[in-house]
């Protein structure tokens, strides 16, 4: 294929993500969220597409992940390749989180089929139905019930408004009965390779196109809760106060410090709250949250103690006292590094600089690493590497640089 093939094929990229980003919740938003009546509109359109791309099979499972497969000649080779991503967005997001993925893998069933390309192993597009958990709570459910992890009890969860998740797959013509069938085609896969936009401004700081991700960050989540005693802000002295938002503040300063960003180490408070707070009186009580991230869990759990320790003695100090709940704790996950190689010679054969980095959001990927090995190219993120927000953009030739990494990666990969 030529460079000019690539760039077309960025086009015909670009415009199918505007047609997905007509369906929507939200009238001069994007708001696709699970199994409402635009997700299921997107669902429908991406199937369409990977018929008349030439996949040999096209079906929808009962969680709503769209998954077409392009045959190969099954010349000796096992297992298949697999590639995807999320079609559900967040609240008022952007087009190419998740989606950009999905319709690069349409896009390379299409060149293959248009030249009667057969690869030596079978090709399988997943769009997988959610990922963000922005409408029941809970992330990876489409990948996670393709990888067979699927937790039945989160069926039982409920909407804003009341609606249960079984009811919603109902309500969409799935049957939860059915679910456990999903991860039939778990077995057999030889390797899963995601492509994504960054949804940072690492590669635009490098004035990169092009990233191969490294690992993807384990996370720890927790909801802290501090609670001193409240006072009259004019009569309580300052070395009398029991002040919570305080010892609050400290402790954000304390995980700045501590989470110094080598090894992919971050962390983050994102939510600071004073209930019931007023002006004149000394706050009684914080509600805070911490979010610490790292390549890996090693890293990350060092650094979490360390915190631990920090915050303990800051509250001892201040004389508040801590409730700590963890929210979420997930292992990080190392790309492949057969995998990987094969992205590095793929970006080098276009001349060129090869970077790696972490991916500190969750993906799809990491449920798929549960069953088979795993690899990621993250593409430049524009607008400053903002994501998750309407300002989100990827450039033509930037998506042209990807297909050309990922026709290369595709071709070495089914030798």
């Amino acid at each position: 294929m030529t460079s000019d093939t690539f760039r077309t094929a960025a086009r015909a990229l670009l415009d199918r993500a505007d047609i997905l980003a007509g369906h929507t919740e939200t009238p001069g938003q994007l708001t696709c969220t699970y199994m409402t009546e635009a997700h299921q509109a997107v669902a429908s359109q991406l199937a369409q597409w990977l018929r008349t791309a030439g996949c040999d099979s096209v079906h929808v499972d009962a969680v709503g992940n769209v998954l077409g497969r392009y045959h190969g000649t099954g010349a000796g080779v096992a297992g298949r390749l697999v590639t995807g991503s999320h079609y559900d967005t967040v609240r008022n997001g952007g087009r190419y989180d998740g989606r950009l993925g999905i319709l690069m893998g349409i896009g390379l069933v299409e060149a293959l089929h248009t030249r009667g390309i057969r690869l030596s192993r079978d090709l399988e597009v997943v769009a997988f139905a959610e990922e963000e958990g922005v409408r029941f709570g809970s992330t990876f459910l489409g990948s996670s019930a393709y990888a067979g992890h699927f937790d039945d009890r989160l069926l039982t969860t409920l909407d804003r408004a009341g609606t249960p998740l079984s009811q919603a797959l109902r309500d969409a013509g799935h049957d939860p009965a059915e679910i456990a069938r999903a991860a039939g085609g778990a077995s057999g896969i030889a390797h899963y390779f995601e492509i994504h936009i960054e949804q940072g401004p690492v590669l635009l700081d490098l004035d990169a196109p092009l990233g191969v991700v490294s690992a993807i960050a384990g996370s720890v989540r927790r909801r802290l809760r501090l609670t001193g005693l409240a006072g009259h802000a004019g009569t309580t002295p300052m070395r009398l106060r029991q002040d919570a938002a305080c010892a609050a503040a400290e402790i954000v300063l304390a995980v700045e410090s501590r989470c110094d960003g080598r090894n992919g180490l971050v962390g983050t408070v994102g939510q600071l709250e004073v209930p019931n707070g007023s002006v004149n009186v000394i706050p009684g009580a914080c509600l805070l949250s911490l979010d610490v991230r790292a390549a890996d869990d090693a890293t990350r759990d060092a650094a979490l103690a360390d915190i631990d320790a920090r915050i303990a003695e800051i509250c001892a100090r201040r004389r508040v006292s801590l409730e700590s709940e963890t929210l979420l704790r997930a292992s990080a996950v190392a790309c492949d590094p057969a995998g990987r190689e094969a992205w590095r010679h793929a970006i080098g054969a276009q001349g060129g600089a090869v970077h790696e980095l972490v991916s500190g959001a969750g993906h799809d990927a990491m449920m798929l690493a549960r069953v088979a090995p795993v690899s990621m190219l993250f593409v430049r993120c524009g607008a400053g590497g903002i994501s998750h927000h309407p300002s989100e953009i990827v450039t033509e030739a930037d998506v042209a640089a990807a297909y050309a990494a990922a026709w290369a990666f595709l071709l070495a990969y089914s030798a």
